[in-house]
C-alpha cells in the first residue's frame, strides 16, 4: 500500500506539471497564420475549448523561452474548422499531425477524485493502520478491540495432575470436565449437559491457575488464558469487543478451555459502584461475558474456567446455573497436601536424603502452594550461594523463616542493652509456649533480627487447626504477653518491642467476643458486621448495636486480654530461673532448637560452639586457609555475624 501511494502521487504530480506548462496564449488569427506559413511542428492537440501546439521558433514568455502555444477556441462553433485544418495539413506534409481529443466530465473530475482518494488512503495508512497494527477482529478499534489472551497449544501445555498436589477434592470435581472434552459423545448419549463454566475460589497462591492448566493438559486441548484486568481500557466498548473476539477464537479452536484469571476485576456486582452506570466500561464487559456464555450450544466444546479470591463481590448473574454452574473451592493445603507439594518441588532440585519433608510440612501451617514453591527455591538459592552440593535441612528452615518473616539481618549493629532485652523477651515467649495448657509445641527461639522483628519464637503445630477452642485461644493470648512480662520482670523497663504482640492479642480477643461467642456476658450473639462498618466509614451507617453494648464489648475484650496476661505472668513468675538461663543461652548462641531449650530448662549446660567461636574459626580460615586453626577466644563476644544453624 505504501508503494501504491508513492506511485499514485508521482503520476498526479506529473499530470499537474504537464498541464501547467502550456506555453504562451495566442489568438485564433495568429494560429491560422502559423499553420498556413508552416511554422507549426509536432502534434496539434484539439480539445473542446483549447487548441495546443508547438512553434518552430523559440519565443520568450516571461523569463523563459518556449515554443508551445495554446488557443482558447471552441472549434465546434466553426463548421469549416475541420476541413480547413486538414486541407492545410495536406499542403505541408510531415510538418504536423492533427489529433482531436474528446474531453468528458469524468476526465475533469478524475484528478480531484484521485487527490481525495489519496488523502483518505494516507490517513488510513498513517493513522488507522498504526492503531490497528496486527489487523484482525478488532474492526475500527484495531488492536484495542482484539483480545490480549495467551494461547497455549495443546501440545505445549506441559502440566498434568501429577504436577498438582494438595487439592485432591478439586481434582475429583473437574474430572467430569476432562472426560467431556475427551469424549463428548458419552454425555450426549443420555442427554446430559456438561457445566459451561467452572469457578475456582480460593486464597492467593493456592494453585487455581495451575489447576486450570492441568485440566487443559489432561484433556489435551488448547488453553486460552487472560486476566480480568486485560479486558478494561480507557475506551468504552473495548472490553466487550475483546470478550467477543476471545470467544470467537475459542469456538473456532474448540474443544478448548478459556481461563479468566481474577474475574472479580470485571465481574463485580453491577450498580454497587459510586460511579457505575449503564455506560460503565466494566459493566459492558461483564454484560458481554454473560451474553457470550449464554450463546454456547450444547455441542460447543468450550469450557470457561474463572478464578477469584473474592467470591462475595461477584454479580449474581455470573454465578447462576447456565453460566458458572459449578463453584470449586481450592483451599490452603493441609498437612498431607503440604507434604505432597514439597515432595513435587523437592524432586526438581538436589536435596539431602536426610531432609524430613513431613517435619517441614508440619512447620509450614497456612502456607499456600506458591509459598512452598518459593520455600524450596529460596533453599536452593541459599545452598548455591554457600557452594553446597545439595540442599540440607538448615537451608530449608532458613528459607521457611525467610518466606514467612523475612530475611535474617545478621549484619545489623545492635546495642548490647537492646540485645539483652530481646533475649529476655524471646525467653518469656518460649517459657509460656512450653508450659501454657493447649499451646503448640515449641520449635526454636532466635534473637537474630528478621524482617521488622528483633527476634522470634517459632512453634511447630502438631496438626492443622480448622477450629479454635477457647483453651487454645487463651494459650495464644498468654504466649503473646510472655515477652512483655519478661521485659517488665527482668529488665524493669518495658519497650516497644511488644507492639506486634499486643495487636495480635487484641485481634484474637476481639474475634472471641464479636464472632465466636466466647464471652459469657454477651452470649451467643454475633456483633462482627457492626464493628466492620464502624471501621470502614461513618457514611455506611451506625452500628447495629447500642452504645451500652459497645461499652460491654470493650470491657469483655479487656477482660479476656487481662486473663491471658495473668496466665503468662503466673508462668513466668513460677519459672524465673528457667527464663534467666534461657536468656543467657540466647545471648551466647543466638538461636536454640526446642531440644536445646528443654535441656536448658532441665539445668544442663550446652556443649556447642558459641557465636564468638564460630566467628573466630571463620576469621582464622581467612587469615591462613591452609592451616587448621582453633577457635580464637579473644574475639568479641555477642556478635550476631552468624547463627549456629546458618
Amino acid at each position: 500500500m505504501g508503494w501504491v501511494l508513492i506511485i499514485g502521487m508521482a503520476v498526479l504530480l506529473m499530470t499537474f506539471l504537464r498541464s501547467g506548462d502550456q506555453g504562451r496564449e495566442i489568438t485564433i488569427t495568429a494560429f491560422w497564420k502559423f499553420v498556413e506559413s508552416g511554422r507549426v511542428t509536432g502534434d496539434i492537440i484539439i480539445e473542446k475549448d483549447t487548441i495546443a501546439g508547438e512553434n518552430t521558433k523559440d519565443v520568450v514568455v516571461g523569463d523563459k523561452e518556449t515554443r508551445k502555444f495554446y488557443v482558447q477556441y471552441n472549434h465546434r462553433d466553426d463548421e469549416r474548422f475541420t476541413d480547413k485544418i486538414y486541407e492545410i495539413a495536406r499542403k505541408h506534409p510531415g510538418k504536423f499531425d492533427v489529433k482531436f481529443k474528446p474531453t468528458g466530465w469524468w476526465e475533469l473530475m478524475l484528478p480531484h477524485l484521485l487527490m481525495t482518494a489519496l488523502v483518505f488512503l494516507a490517513i488510513w495508512f498513517f493513522v488507522f493502520r498504526r492503531i490497528g497494527a496486527g489487523g484482525g477482529g478488532g474492526g475500527m478499534l484495531g488492536s484495542f478491540g482484539r483480545s490480549k489472551h495467551r494461547l497455549t497449544p495443546k501440545d505445549q501445555t506441559g502440566v498434568t495432575f501429577n504436577d498438582v498436589a494438595g487439592v485432591n477434592e478439586a481434582k475429583e470435581e473437574v474430572s467430569e470436565i476432562i472426560e467431556f472434552l475427551r469424549n463428548p459423545q458419552r454425555f450426549r448419549r443420555l442427554g446430559g449437559r456438561i457445566p459451561r463454566g467452572v469457578l475456582l475460589v480460593g486464597e492467593p497462591g493456592c494453585g487455581k491457575t495451575l489447576l486450570a492448566k492441568a485440566i487443559a493438559g489432561e484433556a489435551d486441548v488448547p488453553f486460552f488464558s487472560i486476566s480480568g484486568s486485560d479486558f478494561v481500557e480507557m475506551f468504552v466498548g473495548v472490553g466487550a469487543s475483546r470478550v467477543r473476539d476471545l470467544f470467537k477464537q475459542a469456538k473456532d479452536r474448540s474443544p478448548c478451555i478459556i481461563f479468566l484469571d481474577e474475574i472479580d476485576a470485571v465481574g463485580r456486582r453491577r450498580g454497587a459502584s459510586f460511579v457505575g452506570g449503564g455506560h460503565d466500561e466494566r459493566e459492558q464487559t461483564l454484560n458481554a461475558i454473560l451474553v457470550e456464555m449464554d450463546g454456547f450450544d450444547s455441542s460447543d466444546q468450550v469450557i470457561v474456567i474463572a478464578a477469584t479470591n473474592r467470591m462475595d463481590v461477584l454479580d449474581p448473574a455470573l454465578t447462576r446455573p447456565g453460566r458458572f454452574d459449578r463453584q470449586i473451592d481450592v483451599p490452603l493445603p493441609d498437612l498431607q497436601g503440604r507434604y505432597e507439594i514439597l515432595k513435587i518441588y523437592a524432586d526438581k532440585v538436589k536435596c539431602d536424603s536426610n531432609i524430613d519433608l513431613r517435619k517441614m510440612a508440619r512447620g509450614t501451617p497456612m502456607f499456600s502452594g506458591a509459598d512452598l514453591a518459593a520455600l524450596v527455591n529460596e533453599a536452593a538459592i541459599a545452598a548455591t550461594m554457600s557452594d553446597k552440593d545439595y540442599i540440607d535441612l538448615s537451608d530449608m528452615e532458613e528459607a521457611r523463616d525467610k518466606v514467612r518473616w523475612g530475611r535474617a539481618r545478621k549484619n545489623r549493629a545492635i546495642d548490647e542493652t537492646e540485645r539483652e532485652c530481646t533475649a529476655y523477651h524471646e525467653a518469656g515467649h518460649a517459657i509460656v509456649q512450653v508450659y501454657a495448657p493447649g499451646a503448640d509445641p515449641l520449635h526454636k527461639v532466635s534473637i537474630i533480627p528478621r524482617g521488622r522483628m528483633g527476634g522470634a519464637t517459632f512453634s511447630l503445630p502438631e496438626k492443622d487447626r480448622y477450629i479454635y477452642t477457647k483453651k487454645y485461644c487463651d494459650a495464644l493470648l498468654a504466649v503473646c504477653f510472655g515477652g512483655r512480662i519478661a521485659e517488665e520482670v527482668f529488665c524493669g523497663d518495658p519497650s516497644s518491642g511488644a507492639s506486634n504482640d499486643i495487636a495480635q492479642a487484641t485481634a484474637i480477643a476481639r474475634k472471641m467476643v464479636l464472632d465466636w461467642g466466647m464471652s459469657e456476658e454477651l452470649g451467643l450473639v454475633h456483633y462482627g458486621n457492626g464493628a466492620e462498618e464502624k471501621q470502614m466509614s461513618p457514611m455506611f451507617g451506625q452500628n447495629e448495636y447500642s452504645d451500652n453494648t459497645a461499652d460491654l464489648i470493650d470491657r469483655e475484650i479487656k477482660a479476656i486480654v487481662d486473663r491471658g496476661y495473668r496466665l503468662a505472668r503466673e508462668l513466668i513468675e513460677t519459672n524465673r530461673d528457667k527464663v534467666e538461663r534461657l536468656a543467657q543461652a540466647l545471648l551466647k548462641y543466638e538461636t536454640l532448637g526446642s531440644d536445646e531449650v528443654m535441656r536448658i530448662f532441665d539445668g544442663e549446660v550446652l556443649d556447642k560452639p558459641t557465636v564468638s567461636d564460630l566467628i573466630g574459626i571463620e576469621q582464622a580460615k581467612i587469615d591462613s586457609p591452609s592451616d587448621e586453626t582453633s577457635p580464637n577466644p579473644g574475639d568479641t563476644p555477642g556478635s550476631s555475624e552468624d547463627s549456629p544453624d546458618a
